[in-house]
């Protein structure tokens, strides 16, 4: 047997999981709470919180959780008060508008504390003609369909930089009042993505909002961000 086809020992995890490269059928843990309490073990160990604000401890945790980066707390921005102001505005039955279905099917429904809507105006029939009129995206054409429900909303964005940049552009513009509850923009990608998220942190204003620095970000993220502060337990 060759060093390179060596089965390797097991590692265990703080949370008592073991890994080894075996054969698939052997060696892994199967029990699912185990799992579960063990993956954020892991998260608590490894990863540096103490920069993050108590109220946002837990999106910060569930967004490594989704990712698996656990370097992620070093690229997060936010406004202060943003996780509490998020969980104000679901508790009291705040839409979620989302730039993807993405977003919206990873959001936990039995987790929103008001039976919230979580709205995604992406696939509305009049999108594309709204798109091709204002010489934009889809995603950022999506966005004008949210003005009615967009004063106290909570609004997560992980997938297109144009939605993040539209939604500033509209507010910029003085539309609506009151303003979101909060704004969690993470979109992800190469082109826009970063610049958008800077934006988002220059020209939010006093919208509280939160959002990762750089390239990375993405629809896993933005629901899991949403259901730490609906509520979702570790």
């Amino acid at each position: 047997m060759t060093a390179g086809n060596r089965p390797s020992e097991p590692a265990v995890t703080p949370g008592g999981v073991a890994s080894v490269n075996a054969r698939p059928g052997s060696g892994y843990e199967r029990d699912p709470a185990r799992i579960y309490r063990g993956s954020f073990a892991i998260i608590r160990a490894e990863a540096d919180l103490r920069a993050i604000p108590a109220d946002l401890e837990p999106a910060a945790v569930r967004m490594i959780h989704a990712c698996g980066m656990t370097d992620l707390p070093a690229h997060l921005a936010w406004s202060p008060g943003v996780g509490a102001a998020a969980r104000r505005a679901l508790a009291g039955g705040a839409p979620v508008l989302c730039d993807s279905a993405m977003v919206s099917a990873g959001i936990t429904r039995s987790r929103l504390p008001a039976a919230n809507p979580v709205i995604c105006t992406l696939r509305d029939p009049r999108v594309p003609e709204l798109a091709a009129r204002l010489g934009t995206t889809r995603s950022a054409a999506a966005v004008e369909l949210w003005r009615d429900n967009l004063g106290g909303s909570v609004v997560a964005i992980g997938n297109a930089p144009t939605a993040l940049f539209r939604l500033l552009e509209m507010l910029e513009a003085g539309a609506p009042r009151p303003r979101p509850a909060a704004i969690i923009g993470v979109p992800v990608g190469f082109v826009g993505a970063a610049e958008s998220k800077d934006a988002l942190i220059a020209r939010a204003g006093d919208v509280p909002h939160l959002t990762v620095r750089g390239r990375r970000g993405g629809s896993a993220l933005a629901a899991a961000a949403v259901n730490a502060l609906a509520g979702d337990p570790e």
